[in-house]
């Protein structure tokens, strides 16, 4: 066979791989290398192909043996960077670009090659020089635009990104890496009907595509179109039934829909799927803590932070989890919470700079507010009184929201605020600096180690004056945190030393509740015309530990006619639902005498308090919200506090509305007040008919009165700051940006 029957022969093989016939072109790549050996070609062909029917090995193989008879041929070198990069080795697939570009400086493919190379191994800035050398090799290059668009994502730097993207699908309509990664820019945008645009067109050139399907479903899980979220996981599923990020994520949303058992089924094929999936473990630990299993999720919280011991969200899960314990104590808290200064935030102590904010103590202050819970959230429940009662000649207030959810409670927050800025997008260093660009003089951590935090900003100090208040249960352990906002019934005197902030004491309680517009009225006595008492928690399950069921079981057996009505999100489902009925049917109490109810809408929830005449509280950790919209409801609530912050929610509570003699000593006298106010009808009557005027009138309901507590202990601690700066004041008109 003649040369160019050699390239004759190769291009058919080329024709039949471009369309899509991998069996004919394998049989004419085989022939070629039967019969000529030495034939590099053959082993090209073989090489791409094999790449195409997914087998990697073989591919990386086929592609060294063709370099080995032709070293000199740059698309070889191309083609196996291609593959390298497939198999996720990202620094051989960088050589083997570099050596395509050696021996053909121009070569369009090989420059976009080394930029997936790059960009794989987080070096972002390297990785759009070479999409940008790609692009300006061939302008029509879809691909590279893709990837550039992609890059430019990774660095927040989304409008340039969409028009990147734009460009590409512009060129390449069908073209399904740019669709999916166009909706995932937008999604970053917040514009989410058009990245769920771009994913159905996306699904449309290829509807076998299951990230699109999974993207996509990650929108409709931000919209809380649950139910559409849960199809697209499934046929993303029969269209790859091994991938473990879509039973993740369908994980999820079975947990958001409080199918808690359906949920720990999908978690744990995923996990069977590909075992070293960080978030699947995390996910999986919070499905588990929601079904009061917390021995088991703070195992998978500590197997993340296994497989990856910088996951400082797997971390901070495995802290708040550490609350529900029955053992902690405020000492071991400062302990762990010590540890996750350590590994995570002390590094970032090297980004610390001077602040140059005015260093006036009379002047207006700059306040700013970090959350994801600027929303109908228990955070914003207790601050937004406050926030609309903060004297606007005193302070501005600059939020930073970590998340899309907006509704009535934001437009409230944001009708006071004088900044609003979406940083769901940013990264910890950026919103750092935005922080600091915006000369905030006071910032709140709103979330401590919740969901949404952003704890690795702090740590970064972007501002003066850092203050932790509201969102978490006690100390962050953060050197970087200056301060605690507080109350004498959260952190008594004497706990101070197991804080590793200042502890700040508001001395009318630390929060204000803000009662729901939309609560339904206060009815009857239920046992008026039950005929017997019906006790009620509607806490999450995650608090109703073992410790917790033998004393309501003793509460229930020494008042035989009475029953228990427990509600929260996940306990109408069987597992969850069996496995508590055990645990009461062991301590004696069978389950007719116990209710379970799953989810309603915020409205209908309170209604079912309109069947309870005293709630439970559940300790260690106690409710907080919950006990307040117990006593809105005009249910008194009976509690057990301990020595952690998590345990003196409702102590603080009940204290401000003069309820104090419903707060137990210890668990013994906690089975006994339950017992005698089940006793006193009269009591509950009257407690019925009087606790929503007393919650109202009483300080747990001033934002006014907080607010200016508040005020007078931040111009405290300003003062304290401005004096310990000895460095010069700057220049005029370098900072205090707020109005007026």
């Amino acid at each position: 066979m003649s040369r160019m029957s050699i390239n004759e022969a190769l291009a058919v093989g080329d024709g039949h791989f471009r369309a899509g016939r991998l069996v004919e072109a394998i049989a004419v790549g085989q022939a070629i290398r039967a019969a000529f050996p030495q034939e590099s070609g053959a082993y090209r062909l073989l090489g791409v192909v094999a790449y195409a029917a997914g087998d990697q090995e073989k591919a990386a193989a086929f592609l060294g043996q063709a370099i080995a008879l032709a070293p000199q041929v740059a698309s070889y070198h191309a083609n196996l960077s291609n593959v390298l990069v497939a198999q996720r080795r990202f620094a051989e697939a960088e050589a083997a670009a570099r050596r395509a570009l050696a021996l053909q400086p121009d070569m369009a493919e090989a420059e976009n090659d080394l930029g997936i190379a790059l960009h794989g191994q987080g070096r972002l800035a390297e990785a759009e020089a070479a999409y940008r050398r790609a692009v300006a090799a061939n302008a029509e290059n879809a691909c590279a635009l893709s990837n550039l668009g992609a890059v430019l994502r990774d660095q927040q730097r989304y409008q340039e990104s969409e028009a990147a993207l734009r460009r590409a699908v512009a060129i390449h309509p069908q073209f399904v890496d740019a669709q999916i990664n166009l909706g995932t820019t937008l999604q970053s945008l917040a514009r989410l009907d058009e990245a769920a645009a771009a994913f159905r067109r996306a699904l449309a050139a290829d509807p076998r595509q299951y990230r699109a399907l999974c993207n996509l479903g990650g929108i409709f899980q931000l919209q809380d179109r649950l139910a559409d979220a849960e199809e697209c996981y499934r046929q993303a599923l029969e269209i790859n039934p091994n991938d473990a990020d879509s039973y993740a994520n369908l994980s999820v949303t079975l947990w958001m829909e409080g199918r808690l058992g359906e949920a720990t089924a999908a978690f744990r094929r995923a996990i069977a799927i590909q075992p070293n999936h960080v978030n699947a473990h995390v996910n999986f630990g919070l499905v588990l803590q929601s079904q009061g299993l917390l021995t088991e999720a703070r195992a998978e919280f500590f197997r993340a932070l296994e497989l990856d011991p910088a996951a400082a969200s797997a971390h901070s899960n495995a802290l708040f989890c550490e609350q529900y314990f029955p053992d902690a104590t405020p000492a071991s808290l400062a302990a762990s919470h010590a540890d996750w200064q350590r590994r995570h935030a002390a590094p970032l102590q090297r980004h610390w700079l001077p602040h140059d904010n005015l260093r006036d103590p009379q002047r207006r202050l700059r306040l700013g507010f970090v959350s994801g819970d600027l929303c109908r959230h228990p955070v914003s429940n207790f601050l937004v009184r406050v926030f609309e009662a903060l004297d606007p000649r005193q302070c501005e207030l600059h939020c930073y929201s970590t998340t899309l959810k907006s509704d009535l409670v934001s437009d409230r927050l944001r009708a006071v605020a004088a900044g609003w800025r979406d940083v769901r997008g940013l990264l910890d260093d950026a919103l750092a600096r935005q922080i600091r660009d915006d000369r905030v003089d006071i910032l709140f951590d709103l979330a401590g180690h919740t969901a949404t935090n952003r704890l690795l900003c702090f740590a970064r100090k972007p501002a003066p004056i850092q203050i932790t208040w509201i969102g978490y249960e006690g100390t962050t352990g953060l050197a970087a945190m200056d301060y605690l906002l507080a109350d004498g019934f959260q952190v008594p005197p004497g706990e101070e030393t197991n804080y590793r902030e200042k502890v700040l004491r508001l001395p009318a309680g630390y929060v204000c509740y803000d009662p729901p517009f939309d609560a339904p009225p206060v009815g009857p006595l239920p046992a008026a015309s039950a005929g017997r008492i019906t006790f009620g928690s509607f806490n999450n399950p995650s608090k109703i530990t073992p410790e917790v069921v033998p004393l309501w079981a003793e509460i229930l057996r020494r008042l035989p006619e009475a029953r228990l009505l427990l509600k929260y999100n996940g306990l109408a489902d069987a597992p969850t639902v069996e496995r508590f009925v055990r645990l009461f049917a062991e301590q004696g109490v069978p389950a007719e005498r116990v209710e379970f109810q799953g989810w309603e809408l915020y409205p209908l929830a309170l209604a079912q308090y309109n069947r309870v005449d005293i709630a439970l509280d559940p300790f260690p950790f106690s409710g907080s919200l919950t006990t307040c919209d117990a006593l809105w409801m005009g249910v008194p609530v009976i509690t057990c506090p301990g020595r952690t912050f998590a345990s003196r929610h409702s102590l603080g509570h009940l204290s401000r509305v003069g309820l104090a003699d419903l707060i137990a000593r210890d668990r013994a006298h906690y089975v006994e007040l339950a017992v005698a106010l089940a006793g006193d009808r009269p009591r509950l009557a009257e407690l019925r008919s009087t606790l929503r005027q007393r919650v109202a009138g009483s300080t747990l309901c001033d934002g006014r009165r907080l607010a200016t507590d508040l005020l007078a202990l931040l111009r405290s601690v300003w003062g304290e700051w401005v004096a310990s700066v000895s460095s010069p004041l700057p220049p005029a008109g370098t900072a205090g940006l707020g109005k007026g």
